[in-house]
């Protein structure tokens, strides 16, 4: 499914799940205003957008451990059994494995090539460097949203919070005398978007610092093992 129907669908039932969690809201918070239900609405996105992420690196990941399957990759690697680790990486899936498979094709075809051992090398580097390009921007797709809900939740909540406070003052400037009760009660209303707001954007920031993370050691964990899987290659072509 493309990244923007997802998001227009994920926005869509968001959206109508947040009108029906409002209406059943304490009355006091009701009070916030329409826009307690867009902060409703952008903490859904945000719940669901990381369970994507989730469920994406770990599937990422591939079938096995990652350490039992470069195990069992340098094994086959160390025997030139070059089908038999491709086929290893068939079946384990994930972006690790299609990297590692694609530079394992590639040098299937190369070895029988009239071509030496750095040049065949440097087309297997070259192999996965084109595949780890395709699977980085699925790792890090929906990040950017993710992002930008937390910086969409804090403004929601402030412009929630103003529009409270003026509506409070402009109450007040009409009777013509300061109720310090109904100020007090203005104020915690508006206040209400604030505390909504800055709820959604930490827990938005935090897990999107979370993935970066988690994408970044993952990205590393893949150029090691491509940088592995080429150095035994060529120690192997330079031993014949």
């Amino acid at each position: 499914m493309k990244q923007g129907v997802f998001m227009t669908i994920v926005g869509v039932v968001a959206l109508g799940i947040s009108i029906v969690v409002f209406m059943f809201l304490p009355e006091y918070i009701k009070k916030g205003g329409p826009l307690v239900a867009l902060l409703i609405m952008l903490s859904i996105m945000s719940v669901t957008l990381t369970f994507e992420r989730l469920f994406t690196l770990n599937r990422a990941r591939g079938k096995d451990p990652l350490p039992a399957f470069m195990r069992n990759v340098r094994k086959k690697i160390d025997s030139m059994d070059i089908e038999g680790a491709a086929d290893l990486c068939a079946k384990q899936r994930g972006s690790l494995a299609n990297v590692l498979r694609a530079g394992l094709d590639r040098y299937a075809v190369v070895r029988t090539v009239n071509l030496d051992v750095k040049q065949r090398m440097e087309e297997v580097q070259k192999a996965m460097e084109e595949a780890n390009m395709l699977e980085v921007p699925l790792l890090e797709r929906n990040l950017i949203a993710l992002a930008t809900i937390a910086s969409i939740a804090t403004m929601v909540g402030l412009l929630g919070t103003t529009i409270g406070m003026i509506r409070s003052f402009a109450a007040l400037g009409q009777t013509g005398s300061v109720d310090a009760v109904k100020l007090a009660i203005g104020i915690s209303e508006a206040l209400i978007n604030t505390a909504g707001g800055l709820a959604v954007a930490i827990f938005s920031i935090v897990l999107y610092n979370v993935f970066v993370t988690m994408i970044d050691n993952f990205n590393y964990m893949m150029d090691e093992a491509s940088l592995e899987v080429v150095e035994v290659l060529s120690v192997k072509e330079t031993a014949k």
